[in-house]
């Protein structure tokens, strides 16, 4: 039996281009957390201590600040600017390569961050008989063939089904000239098809069930025990003045004094707001909105509330129910309570069914027994967002 001989050295593409529009949210899921680290990190420090040199990270224009805050720390990383789509991203990192003259080269998505060094070795150990190699897994659900009416055509052989991931391996100089010489659609779908085409045979090594693709928000917190909801509770107090307009859950009360404060001063909504925000991590309303800053001088509160929904979401949580209490002397709440609901439910996306607006006084005691103010206080719960 010979023994193994040494693996070639290897250079590496991460390709971290893509909007990342499912996840939702303004920053691309590459650059988004995930257990504790930006995904982009999860899959260069791998591939850094499997040695990979050179390391290319393939980024959109203008994303280069979010990338390198990414990988802050992580040194021998290069980027380069990708194009309109994944193949001319890879295309661009491959021929960025070309000076270095690589042996072999694994090009890899930014959105499987859970990389075993296992299947690295499998790889870069199958290109010592073929100029590609890429890891699959076995197809375990039944396959349906869709005809032209959206109805099942056929039986699919789900024998000769793979599911494929990534890293996929290449000989540098094979992939490069297959994707040079490429003239199909713009989109090939993945590097092993492109090099298939080029007439390249591509090996199929036993992949790994961790290496599955970051799709939409919820996928971001699996397997990081985050519960599947989340509760935050939120109080503000505001003074009660003279001149003051009264806003209390977005409407407008008739009273002969209102709440003072930077913004409209809506002490439930800010309840709420300051509720959601602490379910999911994002510190309170002052954070966000600082009552220093001139442009949320008699803002309308709604605006909070709609931005830490929309935080929520970003994390993969849709709210499910607001528990709020107003204390307060005056005014009566009763009258306005069906406004209020109806208000915080078009604020939250929720239905009015979901939220509860009570109220109740301190027997006349303390500030707010004294009519000098008026608190509140809310209770939320959050649940994980259903996948799309």
């Amino acid at each position: 039996m010979r023994d193994a001989l040494p693996l070639p050295p290897f250079a590496a593409v991460v390709v971290a281009a893509g909007k990342g529009l499912r996840v939702g949210g303004e920053l691309p899921k590459q650059f988004r957390t995930w257990r504790g680290r930006p995904l982009l990190r999860h899959s260069v420090e791998v591939l850094r201590e499997a040695g990979a040199a050179p390391l290319l990270v393939v980024i959109a224009e203008g994303a280069e600040d979010h990338a390198r805050e990414a990988i802050v720390d992580c040194e021998g990383v290069r980027f380069v600017t990708g194009g309109a789509s994944r193949q001319d991203s890879v295309r661009a990192g491959l021929e960025a390569l070309e000076p270095d003259a690589p042996v072999h080269v694994l090009i890899h998505d930014a959105a499987r961050p859970d990389l075993p060094g296992a299947v690295i070795e499998r790889l870069r150990g199958a290109l010592a008989d073929h100029p590609g190699a890429i890891p699959v897994l076995p197809v375990v659900d039944s396959i349906a063939v869709v005809g032209p009416r959206g109805t099942m055509a056929d039986k699919a052989e789900r024998d000769s089904l793979r599911r494929v991931q990534t890293p996929q391996a290449f000989r540098f100089e094979a992939i490069l000239a297959a994707h040079r010489a490429w003239v199909g659609d713009t989109n090939a779908g993945d590097d092993a098809q492109v090099l298939a085409a080029h007439g390249g045979e591509v090996a199929l090594v036993r992949g790994d069930e961790r290496l599955k693709k970051i799709t939409f928000a919820e996928d971001l917190m699996d397997d990081t025990g985050a519960a599947p909801f989340r509760v935050g509770q939120g109080f503000d107090v505001h003074r009660l003045e003279p001149g003051e307009e009264l806003w209390l859950c977005g409407v407008k009360l008739d009273h002969d004094k209102g709440l003072g404060g930077h913004s409209d001063a809506d002490v439930a909504l800010h309840a709420i707001t300051d509720a959601v925000l602490g379910a999911v991590g994002e510190g309170d309303i002052g954070t966000h909105f600082p009552p220093s800053d001139p442009q949320w001088a008699g803002a309308r509160s709604g605006r909070f509330l709609e931005h830490a929904v929309g935080l929520a979401r970003e994390a993969g949580y849709a709210l499910a129910n607001i528990d709020l209490t107003i204390i307060c002397e005056a005014p009566k709440i009763g009258p306005h309570r069906p406004a209020m609901r109806a208000e915080v439910a078009r604020l939250t996306g929720l239905d009015e069914s979901a939220v509860s607006i009570k109220a109740t006084t301190t027997e006349r005691l303390g500030f707010t027994g004294r009519g000098e103010g008026i608190a509140a206080q809310a209770i939320v719960a959050l649940s994980r967002a259903q996948r799309p």
